[in-house]
Protein backbone atom coordinates (compact mmCIF):
# COMPACT_ATOMS: atom_id res chain seq x y z
CA UNK A 1 0.00 0.00 0.00
CA UNK A 2 2.95 2.30 0.69
CA UNK A 3 4.48 1.76 -2.54
CA UNK A 4 0.94 2.26 -4.02
CA UNK A 5 0.11 5.86 -2.45
CA UNK A 6 4.26 6.94 -3.20
CA UNK A 7 3.16 6.07 -6.78
CA UNK A 8 0.12 8.60 -6.57
CA UNK A 9 1.71 10.80 -5.09
CA UNK A 10 4.43 10.84 -8.04
CA UNK A 11 1.79 10.70 -10.71
CA UNK A 12 0.99 14.04 -9.03
CA UNK A 13 4.10 15.71 -8.84
CA UNK A 14 4.30 15.17 -12.03
CA UNK A 15 1.19 16.43 -13.36
CA UNK A 16 1.83 19.80 -11.54
CA UNK A 17 5.45 20.31 -13.26
CA UNK A 18 3.77 19.90 -16.27
CA UNK A 19 1.39 22.30 -15.76
CA UNK A 20 4.21 24.54 -14.32
CA UNK A 21 5.85 23.58 -17.65
CA UNK A 22 3.02 24.80 -19.65
CA UNK A 23 2.29 28.02 -17.70
CA UNK A 24 6.02 29.16 -18.06
CA UNK A 25 6.25 29.04 -21.88
CA UNK A 26 2.79 30.66 -21.62
CA UNK A 27 3.62 33.61 -19.75
CA UNK A 28 7.44 33.74 -21.22
CA UNK A 29 5.40 34.13 -24.55
CA UNK A 30 3.11 37.25 -22.70
CA UNK A 31 6.16 38.61 -21.40
CA UNK A 32 7.48 38.67 -25.04
CA UNK A 33 5.14 39.65 -26.55
CA UNK A 34 4.74 36.25 -28.46
CA UNK A 35 1.04 35.46 -29.66
CA UNK A 36 1.64 32.01 -28.68
CA UNK A 37 3.51 29.58 -27.07
CA UNK A 38 4.37 28.18 -30.22
CA UNK A 39 6.68 30.72 -30.95
CA UNK A 40 9.21 28.90 -28.20
CA UNK A 41 8.91 25.89 -30.61
CA UNK A 42 10.26 27.42 -33.40
CA UNK A 43 12.72 29.24 -31.49
CA UNK A 44 14.53 26.19 -30.02
CA UNK A 45 14.18 24.27 -33.21
CA UNK A 46 15.95 27.17 -34.80
CA UNK A 47 18.54 27.29 -32.13
CA UNK A 48 19.53 23.83 -33.21
CA UNK A 49 18.63 23.70 -36.83
CA UNK A 50 19.73 27.29 -37.97
CA UNK A 51 16.51 26.89 -40.80
CA UNK A 52 15.97 30.80 -40.82
CA UNK A 53 18.67 33.59 -41.60
CA UNK A 54 18.29 36.93 -43.30
CA UNK A 55 16.68 37.70 -45.99
CA UNK A 56 14.86 34.26 -46.73
CA UNK A 57 11.21 33.72 -48.35
CA UNK A 58 9.52 31.49 -45.67
CA UNK A 59 5.88 30.62 -46.12
CA UNK A 60 4.38 29.64 -42.47
CA UNK A 61 0.77 27.14 -42.97
CA UNK A 62 -1.51 26.89 -40.36
CA UNK A 63 0.00 30.18 -39.40
CA UNK A 64 -3.25 31.90 -36.64
CA UNK A 65 -2.51 33.37 -34.12
CA UNK A 66 0.73 33.92 -35.66
CA UNK A 67 3.72 33.02 -33.27
CA UNK A 68 5.63 31.40 -35.34
CA UNK A 69 5.26 34.06 -38.10
CA UNK A 70 6.55 36.20 -35.84
CA UNK A 71 9.50 34.33 -34.94
CA UNK A 72 10.22 33.87 -38.84
CA UNK A 73 9.82 37.96 -39.43
CA UNK A 74 12.13 38.74 -36.81
CA UNK A 75 14.80 36.81 -38.18
CA UNK A 76 14.49 37.03 -41.84
CA UNK A 77 14.46 40.99 -41.29
CA UNK A 78 13.51 43.55 -43.46
CA UNK A 79 15.24 42.23 -46.59
CA UNK A 80 12.88 38.54 -46.22
CA UNK A 81 9.44 38.04 -46.96
CA UNK A 82 6.73 35.71 -45.02
CA UNK A 83 3.62 34.72 -46.27
CA UNK A 84 1.09 33.12 -43.62
CA UNK A 85 -1.77 30.80 -44.29
CA UNK A 86 -4.34 30.15 -42.02
CA UNK A 87 -8.29 28.92 -42.21
CA UNK A 88 -8.90 31.42 -39.23
CA UNK A 89 -8.50 35.22 -38.99
CA UNK A 90 -5.01 36.73 -38.09
CA UNK A 91 -4.47 40.06 -36.57
CA UNK A 92 -1.82 41.42 -39.22
CA UNK A 93 1.78 41.74 -38.66
CA UNK A 94 3.66 43.90 -39.30
CA UNK A 95 5.92 42.82 -42.13
CA UNK A 96 3.93 39.80 -42.69
CA UNK A 97 1.21 39.00 -46.06
CA UNK A 98 -1.32 37.27 -44.54
CA UNK A 99 -3.75 35.06 -47.09
CA UNK A 100 -6.89 33.79 -45.25
CA UNK A 101 -8.25 30.12 -46.60
CA UNK A 102 -8.79 26.43 -46.37
CA UNK A 103 -5.33 25.20 -47.20
CA UNK A 104 -7.16 21.62 -48.39
CA UNK A 105 -9.03 24.05 -50.96
CA UNK A 106 -6.82 23.85 -54.46
CA UNK A 107 -8.24 27.21 -55.07
CA UNK A 108 -6.44 28.88 -52.09
CA UNK A 109 -3.51 26.93 -53.06
CA UNK A 110 -3.57 28.59 -56.64
CA UNK A 111 -4.07 32.06 -54.71
CA UNK A 112 -0.49 30.92 -52.19
CA UNK A 113 1.23 30.56 -55.78
CA UNK A 114 -0.51 33.66 -57.71
CA UNK A 115 0.86 35.40 -54.32
CA UNK A 116 4.63 34.32 -54.89
CA UNK A 117 4.17 34.82 -58.49
CA UNK A 118 6.97 32.30 -59.75
CA UNK A 119 9.53 33.07 -56.86
CA UNK A 120 10.94 30.54 -54.82
CA UNK A 121 11.10 29.91 -51.41
CA UNK A 122 13.42 28.98 -49.15
CA UNK A 123 11.80 27.63 -46.25
CA UNK A 124 8.29 25.84 -46.00
CA UNK A 125 7.24 25.37 -41.87
CA UNK A 126 3.63 23.69 -40.99
CA UNK A 127 2.44 24.12 -37.64
CA UNK A 128 -0.89 22.71 -38.87
CA UNK A 129 -3.11 20.38 -37.09
CA UNK A 130 -7.21 19.03 -37.41
CA UNK A 131 -9.27 19.82 -35.29
CA UNK A 132 -9.22 17.05 -33.37
CA UNK A 133 -12.47 14.99 -31.97
CA UNK A 134 -10.26 12.79 -29.59
CA UNK A 135 -10.37 9.77 -31.88
CA UNK A 136 -7.37 8.12 -33.41
CA UNK A 137 -8.76 6.53 -36.05
CA UNK A 138 -10.20 9.90 -37.05
CA UNK A 139 -7.77 12.43 -36.32
CA UNK A 140 -4.66 10.85 -37.33
CA UNK A 141 -5.04 10.35 -40.98
CA UNK A 142 -6.43 14.08 -41.01
CA UNK A 143 -2.87 14.82 -39.83
CA UNK A 144 -0.80 12.89 -42.03
CA UNK A 145 -3.17 13.99 -44.88
CA UNK A 146 -2.71 17.77 -43.81
CA UNK A 147 1.45 17.10 -43.73
CA UNK A 148 1.29 15.60 -47.22
CA UNK A 149 -0.53 18.58 -48.12
CA UNK A 150 2.58 20.95 -47.07
CA UNK A 151 4.93 19.02 -48.44
CA UNK A 152 3.39 18.81 -51.65
CA UNK A 153 3.44 22.78 -51.73
CA UNK A 154 6.94 22.91 -50.61
CA UNK A 155 7.65 20.55 -53.59
CA UNK A 156 6.25 22.99 -55.82
CA UNK A 157 7.71 26.02 -54.42
CA UNK A 158 10.87 25.51 -52.80
CA UNK A 159 14.62 26.47 -54.11
CA UNK A 160 16.90 23.60 -54.62
CA UNK A 161 18.51 23.06 -51.19
CA UNK A 162 15.77 24.72 -49.81
CA UNK A 163 14.11 23.36 -46.20
CA UNK A 164 10.99 21.75 -44.65
CA UNK A 165 9.87 22.14 -41.54
CA UNK A 166 6.41 20.27 -40.74
CA UNK A 167 4.32 19.20 -37.43
CA UNK A 168 3.41 15.40 -37.52
CA UNK A 169 1.39 13.28 -34.59
CA UNK A 170 3.22 10.04 -33.47
CA UNK A 171 0.88 7.02 -34.92
CA UNK A 172 -0.13 4.88 -38.39
CA UNK A 173 1.16 6.97 -41.58
CA UNK A 174 4.20 9.02 -40.20
CA UNK A 175 6.49 6.53 -40.80
CA UNK A 176 5.33 6.26 -44.30
CA UNK A 177 5.11 10.30 -44.20
CA UNK A 178 8.82 10.37 -43.26
CA UNK A 179 10.00 7.87 -45.47
CA UNK A 180 9.09 9.77 -48.42
CA UNK A 181 10.05 13.45 -46.72
CA UNK A 182 13.44 11.19 -47.41
CA UNK A 183 13.31 10.73 -50.76
CA UNK A 184 12.99 14.40 -51.84
CA UNK A 185 15.66 16.06 -49.03
CA UNK A 186 19.48 15.28 -48.36
CA UNK A 187 18.95 15.65 -44.34
CA UNK A 188 16.01 14.64 -42.14
CA UNK A 189 16.15 14.68 -38.30
CA UNK A 190 13.05 14.45 -35.76
CA UNK A 191 12.64 17.07 -33.02
CA UNK A 192 10.30 17.33 -29.69
CA UNK A 193 10.75 20.94 -28.96
CA UNK A 194 10.94 21.26 -25.03
CA UNK A 195 8.33 23.61 -24.93
CA UNK A 196 5.90 20.90 -26.87
CA UNK A 197 3.63 19.49 -24.15
CA UNK A 198 5.21 15.88 -23.01
CA UNK A 199 2.23 14.49 -23.13
CA UNK A 200 1.42 15.32 -26.71
CA UNK A 201 2.47 13.08 -29.34
CA UNK A 202 3.74 15.85 -31.72
CA UNK A 203 7.28 15.84 -33.28
CA UNK A 204 8.93 17.89 -35.22
CA UNK A 205 10.13 17.14 -39.14
CA UNK A 206 13.52 18.84 -40.49
CA UNK A 207 14.13 18.07 -43.46
CA UNK A 208 17.46 20.28 -45.38
CA UNK A 209 18.75 20.30 -48.39
CA UNK A 210 15.70 20.04 -50.61
CA UNK A 211 16.56 17.90 -54.42
CA UNK A 212 14.11 19.89 -56.46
Amino acid sequence: MKAKGGGKRSNSSHMWLQRQQRDLYTKKAKEAGFRSRSAFKLLEIQERDHLLHSGMMVVDLGAAPGGWSQVAKQLVGAKGYVLALDCLAMPLLAGVEFLQGDFTDSKVLDQVLGLLNGRQVDLVISDMAPNLSGMAAVDQPRAVYLADLALELAQKILKPSGSFLVKLFQGEGVTDYIAGVKQNFAEVYHRKPEASRSESRELYLVAKGFKG
